[in-house]
């Protein structure tokens, strides 16, 4: 065994917003037996930066759904693959038309039409500030990292509907949670992350266990050698995993880790 590798929101981190004493403990004693402790996370970096300076994680870390892998210690980004500009601007035509307006990354910044219910849901979330900037057709002259639409559910599942056949292969279109459904470029995915990370450092990918709770976690877990997923996590995810671990409430991720640390001693 050569890494782990897992998600955040919902694997490693529960509903207190909180990296459990068990978890920081088994990511202690894992990187002390050279087993080295992979993130790859939904999160912007500035939002994630806070759990990996907390568990003492230096390799490069896996963002927005794999558009980003980022050195921790400089905050360069070692990959970028933004969505496309003209894509980009479709899509928020689109769901203007609806009237919602995503979330929209640039820069490691979080940006916003105006702010909404649903934008300070989020913010308060991911610990984040918000710019706001008015028309973002007007505003935006960059390829964004990605674009988040936060609503209902059953809004989400309408707008994923439209979506997806009017920009197959244009549009990367995935869950992180059930209020949010992400957009980025159709190349890229966590588990393209976890292989760019992998290459990098001279790891195998089936010598990764990779854990995840959503549909974002999908790819992930289908690269890496053995997948773990969480209990009650989302359906297409429970479909692939190799077996299945308590959430971050019982600290299920440290359980699995401690188990194959003590099985490879």
């Amino acid at each position: 065994m050569q890494a782990f590798a897992c998600d955040l929101d919902g694997t490693l981190v529960g509903r207190n917003g909180l990296l459990g004493p068990r978890t920081l403990s088994a990511i202690a004693r894992s990187k002390d037996e050279g087993v080295r402790v992979l993130v790859a996370t939904g999160r912007m970096f500035r939002s994630a930066r806070r759990y990996l300076d907390e568990a003492g994680l230096d390799d490069p870390v896996v963002c927005y759904q794999g558009a980003a892998v980022v050195d921790p210690r400089s905050g360069e980004f070692l990959l970028h693959e933004p969505l496309d500009l003209g894509v980009a601007r479709e899509v928020i035509e689109s769901l203007g038309a609806r009237g919602l307006s995503p979330n929209v990354y640039v820069d490691d910044q979080l940006y916003v039409a105006r702010e909404t219910e649903y934008s300070r849901r989020y913010s308060a979330f991911q610990h984040l500030p918000v710019v706001e900037v008015g028309d973002l057709l007007a505003w935006l002259d960059r390829p964004p990292t990605k674009l988040v639409v936060v609503s209902e559910p059953e809004v989400l599942a309408d707008v994923r509907g439209e979506l997806a056949p009017r920009f197959d292969g244009r549009l990367f279109l995935t869950t992180s949670l059930p209020y949010m459904l992400e957009l980025g470029n159709p190349g890229v995915t966590k588990g393209s992350g976890l292989a760019f990370v992998a290459s990098a450092l001279g790891i195998e990918l089936d010598r990764v266990v990779a854990f995840g709770d959503g549909e974002n976690d999908v790819e992930l877990l289908e690269v890496a050698g053995f997948g773990v997923a969480v209990e009650g996590g989302h359906p297409r995810l429970l479909a692939i995993a190799d077996r299945t671990c308590p959430g971050p409430e019982d600290e299920g991720v440290a359980a699995v880790m401690e188990a194959v640390l003590d099985s490879s001693s």
